[in-house]
């Protein structure tokens, strides 16, 4: 952008701190979210009132990304228990080719999150291992397809776009100090899944040279059963157990993001 000659020394200041304040780079952004509840921002507690069952929250790192950066435009379409066949018929449709900045969590509920959970919390350990090993045979062996034909289409809809796949993170601290109801062994097989998912998802973000965060890291220090837990534990709505809370939302999935956009 052109100033004008006349600008004074001072004005010339007071552009240059709102430019530190709010990078341009975001403020143009054209910014879509998609993805299941991990990116909804499921788990925070309070959900916009039109999101119905997607619960998508005000909480939710893409909406924190937006309220803080004032992107160009905003598209909030991650929704709770998304698959990837969800992100295909009903979330991109949101890109276009003035898409500039895509995030999207994508993979856990094909690989059968919540059963897995489920199976875990009142299933015997060796029932919960053989159903995490189910899950991540899944996840090695029909995951990838499925996550190229999301990647794909992104590609192709937002052909200029940056890309952000965020993974997840491991549940649980092992050992750990509190009783959830869940021996170690469960608590490691379940943390096992998503090293799979990692290693799946990293993979195939990778091939489409889109960036991927790994959110283990983050979440480090703050599983179930650690000394400050960003995660929920068995909640109430039920749906809310397992996801991050407000501040592994905050804390963990916003900094992942904001680490590539400035």
């Amino acid at each position: 952008m052109r100033l004008v000659r006349t600008l004074s020394s001072a004005a010339l200041a007071i552009v240059a701190a709102l430019a530190l304040v709010v990078p341009a780079e975001a403020a143009a952004a054209n910014y879509v979210a998609l993805g299941d509840s991990y990116s909804s921002g499921t788990g925070t507690g309070s959900y916009y009132s039109d999101s119905g069952g997607c619960k998508r929250s005000q909480y939710s790192y893409p909406a924190l990304w937006a309220a803080s950066h004032a992107p160009a435009s905003f598209k909030f379409v991650a929704c709770s228990g998304a698959k990837t066949g969800d992100v295909l018929a009903n979330q991109v449709g949101a890109l276009s080719t003035s898409t500039s900045l895509v995030s999207i969590s994508i993979g856990g509920n094909d690989a059968g999150f919540t059963d897995v959970i489920s199976t875990c919390t009142f299933g015997s350990d060796s029932t919960c291992v053989n159903r995490v090993n189910q899950a991540k045979a899944y996840a090695t062996g029909t995951l990838p397809g499925l996550l190229d034909n999301v990647y794909t289409q992104i590609r192709t809809r937002a052909p200029s776009a940056t890309v952000v796949v965020l993974g997840y993170p491991r549940l649980y601290k092992v050992p750990g100090s509190c009783s959830v109801g869940l021996s170690d062994t469960k608590r490691a097989a379940i943390n096992s899944a998503a090293d799979t998912l990692h290693q799946v998802i990293s993979a195939q973000a990778g091939a489409k040279s889109f960036v991927y965060r790994d959110l283990r890291t983050a979440f480090t220090g703050h599983e179930i059963c650690s000394s400050d837990w960003w995660l929920n534990s068995l909640s109430w709505p039920v749906e809310e157990s397992y996801h991050p809370n407000r501040n592994g939302q905050r804390l963990g999935y916003l900094p992942q993001l904001t680490a590539v956009t400035g």
